[in-house]
């Protein structure tokens, strides 16, 4: 199998997936060490930061292969990435929407701490907008399939 394969790719190509393929490992494990009962990851910011920092570099790993792929005008490998860079795209989006949205619930906790507005002549003390109540809705997400 390994000899038939060696003549499908090229040698950057094939260097490329392995590279992604032992940083996916990487990632799996540390997504699996974010599980709640384990606490040493802090707050749920610095967790989102965390797997952001992740799927950036994944990203950066796929955007290497794309590019190696095209130097040697592998066709068939650049139409077979393209469901996973899509993927990936949507992932980041949804990881920053929700470090985005974690970072609101922080502030409007913080401004919640303030003291209250002592009320003036138009009555509206304590009276205070929702930001996290307004924000936008996350963006399309399919769950990942687990991997077996």
């Amino acid at each position: 199998m390994a000899s038939q394969a060696k003549g499908l790719l090229s040698e950057e190509c094939r260097d490329a997936i392995n590279r992604i393929a032992s940083y996916e490992l990487h990632v799996s494990d540390a997504y699996l060490s974010m599980r709640p009962d384990l606490d040493n990851w802090g707050t749920g910011k610095q967790a989102l930061l965390s797997a952001v920092q992740l799927e950036n570099e994944l990203n950066e790993l796929l955007q290497d292969l794309k590019a190696s792929a095209s130097r040697n005008r592998e066709t068939n490998l650049l139409r077979f990435m393209k469901k996973f860079l899509d993927e990936q795209t949507r992932n980041l989006s949804y990881l920053e929407y929700q470090l985005n949205y974690q970072m609101d619930l922080e502030k409007s906790t913080q401004s919640e701490g303030q003291p209250e507005n002592v009320a003036g002549p138009s009555g509206t003390a304590g009276q205070e907008t929702e930001s996290a109540g307004n924000s936008p809705s996350p963006p399309a997400q399919k769950v990942p399939k687990s991997a077996p």
